[in-house]
Order: C-alpha cells, then structure tokens, then sequence
C-alpha cells in the first residue's frame, strides 16, 4: 500500500518565478542592447588602433551579445508550459544555456592567450591614447550591465552566466585602459599582450565554476545547498517512521529543487499522519517545495527497479 504527495505549495513558486523570469528578461534584453551597440566602436576602436586588448574586450562583447540572446531565447523556452512527453517543461533550458555561456567564455579566453603568445616576441605599435578612451567608454558600459544584472544573478545560473561574460568585459576594459596608459606614457606595446593574457585566465577561472554548476544540475546531483544526509536523518526521526530508502535530491533548474523518497511506516500513525508530517519537514526544514513520496508498510516488498 502506498501514497504519493506533490507539494503543491509550488504552484505559488510557479507565480514567483514567472515574475522572476520576466524581471530576468528586462535585465538581460536591456544589457543585450547595451552590449551589441558598444560592441560595434570596440571592433572599429581596435583595428584603427592595433590593439590586442580592446580586439580581446570586443571579442569577449561579442560573446556577451551571443549569449546574451541565447540567455533571453532560453528564459522564453523555459516559461513555455509542460506537455504530455515534457512533463517538467522548458526549465532546463535556461541550464543549457548557462553551460553554452561557460564553455564560450572557456573558448574565446583561450583564443585571446593564442593570439597574445603571437605577440610577445614582436609587440607592434598601438594607438595607446585611442585605445584608452574606446576602454572607458566600454568600461562605463559594462558597469551598468553587471548593475542591472546584479539582482537576478544569485539566484538564477542563466543570469549568472551572462553576468559572468559582463563582468569578463569588465575586466578587460580595466585591462585596456590600464595597457593604454602604459603605452602612451612608456611606450611598452609589450603590456598590450600581457594584460590580455592575464585577463583572459581570470575569466577562465570565473567561467569553470559556472561549468561545473551547470553540469552538477544537468547530472541531477543534489544542491550545494541541501545537506542531503541531515535531510535522511530528519525523515527516520518523523513520528511514525522507520525507515527511508530511494531518497533523491536534484535540482530542476535554478531556484527549483525537488525531493522523492519511499518512507516505511511503523503503522503506529496513520498514512496521512505521516505523510503531512515527513512533506512538513522536507518543506519547512529544508526550502523544499517539490515533494514526492511513497509511504509504505513494514515488510513491504517491491520488484528490484534500477535506483
């Protein structure tokens, strides 16, 4: 004999995040448009000036303008509703998303250490006094984007990717402008090179930890942020349980965690009993919201099924 419960709370968790994801998709449309109108003076910036940096910084815009179109495409497909064969909906749409983000951040960083490794032997001139000012601009740019991003980026890994790119860009304005001030006034076009390297290896550092969360849902490992063997101990200590096996925790997509266990009764309380007080705790205790279980009786065998 057994009995499943949804936690059905998540229907409010539904409203919340449609809000969430249209306020995401004003934050990333707005950045978006930001970022391909700025990307267009870097480009024009860099080949009249020779350099490297500022054509690194439109590079990592450029991939910011992908992915950011990709990020807003992907919120679009994750609000669309469930169907009969997707039954969890669009969701992880927004985690592919993000993983794409990471692994373009991954590629372009390493383009620019190839293309600066060219330049170390041989540095040509560059423009430096030209190259600082299209860095500023492109500077002040991508503070506003990471400001109008901040507030989705802790919570959501698809936000938190384009911030990622933002931030990179960020970084190599500051780099750029930083080799422009050395070339105007020492003239070491060797700094140039340098300071692309550098920063291109700082956004692979950022960019790896958004992989491997990215991979760690798509693996449906459970979240950092449940302690999946205090979660276990807290169901065997539920009035009227003796046992829990099949417990399962992975997250569904950002914000969006779930829960399923088979639960054995003593028979000392009723199912319902059991069942109210074991969702209590994986709702209450640990923020989960999406729950199912199965409550069976001592001794009850079931056919061996893949875990």
């Amino acid at each position: 004999m057994s009995c499943h419960s949804h936690g059905h709370s998540h229907g409010g968790h539904d409203h919340a995040g449609h809000s969430h994801s249209s306020a995401n998709r004003k934050r990333l449309l707005l950045t978006l448009i930001l970022a391909a109108g700025y990307m267009v003076a870097e480009v024009v910036g860099g080949l009249i000036s020779n350099s490297l940096a500022l054509l690194a910084d439109a590079g990592h815009m450029f991939s910011d303008v992908a992915s950011l179109a990709l990020s807003v495409f992907a919120i679009w497909i994750a609000d669309r509703p469930a169907g009969s064969q997707r039954t969890f909906g669009y969701y992880r749409a927004e985690i592919l998303a993000a993983l794409v983000n990471g692994a373009t951040l991954v590629a372009v960083s390493f383009f620019i250490v190839y293309e600066a490794w060219h330049r170390f032997s041989d540095p040509p001139e560059v423009q430096g006094g030209l190259m600082m000012w299209i860095a500023v601009g492109g500077l002040i740019v991508n503070l506003f984007g990471l400001a109008v991003l901040h507030g989705g980026k802790d919570h959501n890994l698809n936000v938190r990717g384009a911030w990622l790119h933002v931030m990179s860009d960020t970084l190599g304005s500051v780099a750029a402008i930083v080799a422009g001030l050395l070339i105007q006034n020492f003239g070491w076009y060797i700094a140039d090179p340098i300071i692309s390297a550098v920063i291109s290896l700082l956004v692979v550092v950022s960019a790896w930890r958004l992989l491997s969360d990215s991979v760690w849902v798509l693996m449906q490992a459970a979240p950092a942020n449940v302690d999946v063997p205090a979660l276990n101990a807290a169901l065997i200590e539920t009035p009227g349980v003796v046992d829990v096996h099949n417990l399962h925790v992975w997250t569904i997509t950002s914000g969006m965690d779930s829960v399923s266990c088979h639960i054995v009764s003593d028979g000392s309380l009723s199912y319902e009993k059991v069942l109210q007080s074991v969702r209590d705790v994986v709702i209450e205790r640990f923020s989960i919201d999406h729950v199912t279980i199965q409550i069976e009786p001592e001794g009850f065998q079931e056919p061996d099924t893949p875990v």
